[in-house]
């Protein structure tokens, strides 16, 4: 009987020990979701005649393509704490490309893989650079750079241009809320210019 108790007060002094332990463990924050690429768009015109060209994937930068958000400054590179993409980066941005061409005017339409709709071309765009710069220090406003490669190709692979985009927008103030806009700036101001170019050289 005097073992016995003796193993009921040992398991619970360890119960105890242990769930003491457990409450002392620092709890971690809940991460705040952001996406960009949402900004409102209005919808296209009728297009006079249409050429199909096969958005194929590219690469994406491999350290900003995740759900975290990218900050170099000071030579370093980190992530902004307890702030996430709502999906990885590299989604949002190919669902950011189709939204551009859809709600332009121009006569390109974007063609799937698997659509029954024949491509005149293809396009490729590899995301460079997709970070934010704390070019002026830590405690500053920071700015958004997002840089593209873009190649065009026709289907018959004897014409094929190539270029590189660039857009950089400043934050508002070192917001989280802030920066996530001049992502939406940035992101938009290069599909606009991928648009365009595309529209002049799909022939």
């Amino acid at each position: 009987m005097i073992r016995a108790a003796l193993r009921l007060v040992a398991v619970g002094a360890c119960a105890l020990a242990l769930s003491g332990c457990i409450s002392l463990l620092p709890k971690s924050k809940p991460a705040q979701l952001y996406r960009f690429g949402q900004t409102a768009a209005a919808a296209p015109g009728p297009a006079t005649g249409t050429v199909g060209v096969l958005h194929t994937n590219g690469t994406f930068a491999n350290e900003a393509g995740g759900d975290r958000i990218l900050t170099l400054g000071d030579g370093k590179a980190a992530y902004i704490a307890q702030s996430r993409w709502v999906a990885p980066a590299a989604v949002l941005w190919n669902e950011a490309v189709v939204r551009a061409f859809e709600t332009d005017n121009g006569k390109v339409r974007l063609v799937s893989r698997g659509q029954q709709t024949r491509a005149a071309y293809s396009l490729r765009m590899d995301v460079r650079n997709f970070e934010t710069h704390y070019d002026e220090g830590a405690d500053r406003a920071p700015t958004v750079l997002v840089r593209v490669r873009a190649v065009l190709t026709s289907a018959d692979f004897t014409k094929t241009t190539e270029q590189v985009f660039e857009a950089k927008a400043p934050a508002a103030d070192n917001r989280v809320g802030a920066i996530v806009g001049a992502y939406d700036a940035a992101v938009d101001a290069v599909l606009g210019q991928i648009v365009a170019w595309t529209n002049e050289g799909a022939r």
